[in-house]
């Protein structure tokens, strides 16, 4: 149970279990690209949730991160009142070779 003002810790799902379209489908869209790409030129920990400039609203920005999560992309932890990002970079490549480098680069 979840202490009241508290939210429960984000599910994350590791790269090993997540198939090559569900990993496909979750960087095709363009918000989430975007949210990849600002995290791979970012240290780990250090992008809160609000600090992305996307144009979305809450609500749909944590849509957006659980599809990440679930896609092996991103790992969320609470840090007091912030939720922080770091994406899964070496766990991804790991099962992916190449995707993020093709997904990542300047079109």
């Amino acid at each position: 149970m979840v202490a009241a003002g508290h939210r429960a810790a984000p599910e994350h799902t590791h790269p090993d279990d997540v198939p090559v379209l569900a990993a496909l489908a979750a960087l095709a869209d363009p918000v989430r690209l975007a949210l990849v790409r600002e995290l791979a030129g970012a240290a780990d920990w250090t992008r809160s949730c609000g600090s992305f400039d996307v144009p979305v609203g809450k609500a749909a920005l944590s849509h957006h991160f659980a599809v990440l999560r679930a896609a092996g992309l991103v790992e969320q932890r609470d840090e007091g009142p912030r939720r922080v990002n770091r994406l899964r970079r070496a766990e991804f490549d790991a099962r992916f070779p190449g995707l993020l480098d093709l997904v990542l680069r300047a079109d």
